[in-house]
């Protein structure tokens, strides 16, 4: 019986561990996919503008957006969904037996902000959709899910073990900096600069997720980290920077990759190319050149 109890009992552990992985690996993958979008389209939208303000591509771009808005209230639902009816979730009961005892307040917490990215999502929609809707109130909500989120997850870990409070505090860097870039976009509206470092710590996000699930659960099992040995921490903290450089990265290429991709388009339809400064000068030689012409005529 007691030996039948501790595979019972090491069942159970596994289980848990990698529902709170699962936990984390979502979050994860829903901003690493959002980053990876935003460090796509931001230049496309960017370098496709430079000349043509006014074309079709402004609607397009428009339309965009209320696609990504219903698209991050999809994902909103699926992360909400999933942390309230996963077998050892809270089934929307916030407490439950004669004292009142809180039920997963994990859970609700992660709930709470799938909550408000998708009430950004629903501004997003709204922005595409009407005229009435203020410019920038989208950007604006969105500002307010990512401190939100920020917010809980700053008090999600308090009174945890020294590990798992650095790791997350980690984490609280690249979401309170996104949160206020986000907040500059609504008076600084369509700024690359700041989209892209959107983008890049949106990244960051989803990676860490990642490496936070992998360092405190052990998915695919391996050692134990060592929760009060100084050493891991300075290599998470090192192992964080090396996150941001790899989201630097990526959005460096897909920057170049989006620049290539539209030259290369210019190229075999005709239209000018995005170097506005050679096509400037190709045509100020070209009039000076008529000039001449029409001179020695006379």
């Amino acid at each position: 019986m007691l030996k039948r109890g501790k595979k019972d009992y090491e069942k159970s552990e596994e289980v848990d561990r990698m529902a709170n992985f699962k936990g984390h690996a979502l979050p994860g993958s829903f901003f690493l996919l959002f980053g990876l979008w935003w460090s796509v389209k931001y230049p496309l939208q960017y370098l496709s503008q430079k000349l043509n303000k006014k074309s079709h591509r402004t609607h397009y771009f428009q339309r965009v957006d209320a696609i990504e808005g219903g698209i991050k209230i999809l994902f909103s639902l699926i992360g909400m969904l999933a942390e309230q009816f996963v077998p050892d979730g809270p089934h929307l009961y916030l407490y439950s037996g004669e004292k009142r005892d809180w039920v997963k307040l994990m859970n609700w917490q992660h709930s709470t902000m799938y909550l408000f990215y998708g009430l950004s999502g629903v501004v997003d929609v709204l922005t595409c959709m009407s005229q009435v809707v203020p410019q920038g109130l989208d950007r604006l909500m969105l500002s307010v899910a990512v401190f939100v989120e920020g917010c809980l997850f700053y008090y999600h870990v308090l009174h945890r073990p020294m590990l798992d409070q650095h790791i997350h505090s980690l984490l609280l860097i690249a979401i309170f900096a996104g949160a206020g870039s986000i907040l500059l976009e609504v008076f600084l509206r369509d700024n690359i600069i700041l989209e892209m470092f959107r983008a890049s710590m949106t990244i960051v996000q989803g990676t860490w997720f990642w490496q936070i699930g992998v360092v405190l659960f052990q998915p695919w099992g391996g050692p134990v980290w060592d929760e009060n040995d100084h050493s891991n921490i300075m290599f998470l903290t090192m192992c964080f920077f090396w996150h941001w450089a790899a989201s630097v990265a990526i959005v460096s290429v897909n920057y170049t990759l989006a620049y290539c991709c539209l030259q290369r388009f210019r190229r075999g339809s005709g239209e000018p190319y995005i170097c506005l400064g050679v096509r400037q000068q190709k045509c100020d030689s070209s009039s000076q050149a008529a000039f001449l012409n029409g001179s020695d005529e006379e």
